[in-house]
């Protein structure tokens, strides 16, 4: 059982809600997730983790592949519908996921979607890791603000800018190193550390 401080700290960390779904032999399901992560520039490389418990785990595995749709602010439904096995609400909500012509489970209505097949599985802890390819992509309803979520806060909605509108805090901090450089004052640290990345 994981440590309560470890848990409340870990539950502080809020991310975008996906809905990942599985197709396979005339079976669908899916399963809510805010743990599926980019984890490659170069390669449209995915991330996601799902129990070996949750129903969506075999047609994963027996597919090789897997949908992922992003959720829009205002598909909490969607959500909270797909938080738990499908059998929990007696798969009451068909129109929640869809098919598309290569039969791809899909919720409509999402920001985007990512079709995603898999080149490996690693088997750790309750959770196992599908690293999948993402070999198309559809976009919906790019414009809306994301659905996110933490354990701790909840459900939540993409909020204002964290910065001020025609101020960059990148700029400002490249002007203050431009000064200290032409002052003699870099820090020694930070010119270990660009040494360390030039290398």
């Amino acid at each position: 059982m994981i440590d309560r401080e470890i848990k409340r700290s870990l539950g502080q960390m809020i991310k975008g809600v996906q809905v990942v779904a599985a197709h396979h032999d005339g079976q669908t399901r899916a399963y809510t997730s805010h743990w599926v992560s980019q984890i490659s520039f170069d390669e449209p490389i995915v991330m996601a983790s799902v129990s070996p418990k949750h129903d969506t785990y075999p047609l994963m595995v027996a597919s090789g592949r897997f949908t992922v749709s992003l959720l829009a602010a205002d598909q909490i439904r969607e959500g909270q519908y797909f938080s738990y096995p499908g059998r929990k609400f007696k798969y009451v909500a068909p129109e929640f996921v869809e098919l598309d012509e290569q039969n791809r489970p899909i919720v409509p209505n999402s920001i985007a979607w990512l079709f995603c097949e898999t080149f490996d599985r690693i088997e750790r802890f309750d959770h196992d890791l599908f690293l999948a390819t993402v070999t198309e992509v559809r976009e919906g309803r790019l414009g809306e603000p994301p659905l996110l979520y933490s354990a701790r806060h909840g459900w939540r909605v993409t909020g204002d800018n964290a910065r001020e509108k025609g101020k960059s805090v990148r700029d400002e901090l490249l002007a203050r190193v431009a000064e200290a450089e032409e002052a003699g004052d870099v820090p020694v640290e930070s010119a270990v550390e660009v040494a360390g990345a030039d290398e």
